[in-house]
């Protein structure tokens, strides 16, 4: 194990030396998929103030005009979306990568950056629509907002693991990218994204305690709805966190070397 870790360390390090490698890659793959449009990166912005902004105002008239339900919502549909969007790649990105691993010496790390790198920055279009839809409800900004900013960074700082499992799932078990598309559409319906938890019963109960996506999102969005710092939401997400890391490194050392042959 502690062999494992090492040679895991040492391909990290190596991949954080090459960090205008994928930090180019990133940007190039964000150009790329917007060239020749009028808008550019700006679609993104976009299509999440259209999503958010017709869900909320279409589909849930009956909450509509309460700013505290807006919040709640666009706040949960970025962070769902950051993180439906890591693992729905995640499970494709080394048979995407197939051609540079297999072409060059790069570290495998640089490609988990690359992909974290390029969901950065989406995620960062798609903040300034949540900000934009915030103001527009009439939620104006205020100093709880800053405790919010910890559980930004956690949840950067987890991306990186999060990629890795997946990525060596999706390499091990290839049918996974379709078992794990799946969960995540029908687990956008099992948490908190658009629904309040109120003490319910039932399977709303299991859903809100037991799902480790209700700690990611509330560590984000309970600053900005309530002012408050959300300890207990940010301690078990710093637990997920570190187990994901852990769970992540175990795998990067033991099985970098063999992901050539299986892409």
């Amino acid at each position: 194990m502690i062999a494992a870790m090492n040679s895991a360390v040492e391909d990290i390090s190596k991949a954080m030396r090459l960090h205008r490698v994928w930090t180019a890659l990133a940007h190039e793959d964000i150009g790329d998929q917007h060239r020749r449009t009028t808008l550019g990166p700006l679609w993104m912005l976009v299509n999440y103030f259209a999503f958010v902004g017709t869900f909320v105002f279409v589909f849930v008239t009956k909450d509509a005009s309460n700013p505290g339900y807006i919040a709640y919502v666009a706040i949960g549909m970025l962070v769902w979306f950051y993180l439906n969007e890591i693992i729905a790649m995640s499970v494709s990105l080394f048979q995407r990568e197939a051609s540079f691993i297999q072409g060059t010496t790069l570290p495998l790390f640089v490609y988990v950056m690359r992909l974290t790198m390029q969901c950065i920055i989406r995620a960062g279009y798609s903040m300034a629509g949540c900000v934009l839809i915030l103001f527009l409800a009439g939620y104006g900004f205020a100093m709880g907002w800053l405790f919010s900013l910890p559980g930004l960074l956690l949840i950067i700082v987890a991306t990186p693991a999060l990629i890795t499992v997946f990525a060596f799932v999706g390499v091990f078990f290839p049918d996974s990218e379709f078992i794990v598309g799946n969960l995540m559409r029908v687990g956008m319906f099992f948490t908190p994204v658009f629904w309040a938890y109120n003490g319910q019963g039932g399977i709303q109960k299991y859903a809100y305690h037991w799902n480790p996506f209700t700690y990611l999102l509330e560590i984000v969005r309970e600053p900005i709805i309530k002012s408050s710092f959300p300890a207990h939401a940010f301690a078990v997400s710093s637990c997920i966190c570190l187990c994901t890391w852990m769970i992540a490194l175990l795998l990067l050392g033991e099985f970098r070397r063999r992901v050539v042959f299986l892409t």
